[in-house]
């Protein structure tokens, strides 16, 4: 770990910042060019070095993986969520940033909040343009994270990227290429950053957390349960459960449409799969709006609003603490 900024003497506690690639620290060889970009170049020591004299107070930083977040894998989950926890409990650490990805930041800010669910806060932030760009965010973003970190007050998961800031468990990837390419739907932003300012729209997020003890098993040894989504639409039909079923996988989310309906054939499939004992979870492909359910509604348990990427976190945290209560 690496401390870049000391703080004056009566000045605020330390943010730590932890480093895992992604676009944020991405480079190109021509400034103009925002897509044809190598992500996870520049360590977060110089990331935040770079904002000598934009961010005031002690920080320091670590780098917990160096990964473009296509390839997010669960052991960097494992890893990033106990470094988190570890630097939480320090006394001196008034919050935890996490600079991420944007392609899976939506999974793992679910990931956080379900394992740690921090009374400080753990804020994740991205970038839009890789740290080589002429128009690059994520200097301004990582500014506003560390922002949010040290406000009093502030507690639990959330993401800050172009001025707003998401609860964790709401925030989902809505926009492929522009700089405002989050969101959390009918609920909207938690707060907005504004000037070195935060402003804030609603109660900071709680929850109950699962705790660290959920991630006792380390994947790199005894592989986590593997759950994987199937998504319903027209001419949908059961092959591909039956496949996963064939292969032994214990888990399978449904990204429905609309409100989530599932194709008759698609829906006959996981039937079978859930008499077998596959874990089933329904969430809806649609970027907005809550699954509403009835008394006589489907087979299949409802992840509400969360995206088919969160439920599938849910689902394979359901899993795995079965797994643990089962033994080795």
């Amino acid at each position: 770990m690496q401390s870049l900024f000391s703080p004056p003497a009566s000045g605020p506690a330390t943010v730590v910042v932890l480093g895992t690639g992604g676009t944020i620290a991405g480079t190109a060889a021509d400034a103009t060019d925002n897509i044809g970009y190598v992500a996870a170049q520049v360590g977060v020591d110089t990331l935040v070095g770079s904002l000598r004299g934009r961010s005031r107070g002690a920080v320091e930083t670590e780098q917990v993986a160096q990964a473009d977040s296509r390839n997010m894998s669960h052991a960097i989950w494992r890893t990033l969520a106990l470094r988190v926890a570890a630097h939480l409990a320090r006394p001196e650490v008034c919050g935890v940033v996490v600079t991420h990805g944007s392609d899976t930041l939506e999974e793992t800010a679910y990931f956080l909040h379900r394992v740690l669910a921090p009374g400080k806060p753990v804020v994740l932030t991205a970038a839009m343009r890789p740290a080589t760009s002429l128009q690059a965010d994520g200097p301004q973003n990582l500014v506003d994270a560390i922002t949010l970190a040290r406000q009093p007050g502030a507690l639990g998961v959330t993401v800050v990227a172009n001025g707003m800031a998401w609860v964790g468990v709401e925030v989902r990837k809505s926009h492929t290429y522009r700089l405002d390419a989050f969101g959390a739907g009918d609920a909207g932003p938690l707060a907005l950053l504004e000037e070195g300012r935060v402003r804030l729209l609603r109660p900071w997020p709680q929850a109950k957390p699962l705790g660290v003890a959920v991630l006792a098993r380390d994947p790199a040894v005894q592989p986590w349960p593997q759950v994987e989504i199937v998504t319903s639409h027209g001419g949908a039909d059961g092959r591909i459960v039956d496949l996963l079923m064939d292969a032994g996988v214990p888990g399978i989310v449904v990204a429905a449409t609309g409100n989530a309906t599932v194709h008759q054939d698609l829906e006959a499939a996981l039937c079978r799969a859930q008499e077998r004992g596959v874990a089933l979870l329904l969430a809806t492909r649609v970027s907005a709006g809550p699954v509403l359910t009835h008394d006589e509604a489907s087979l299949l348990p409802v992840a509400s609003g969360l995206t088919p990427a969160q439920a599938r976190v849910e689902l394979l945290l359901l899993l795995l603490l079965q797994q643990l209560a089962s033994g080795p």
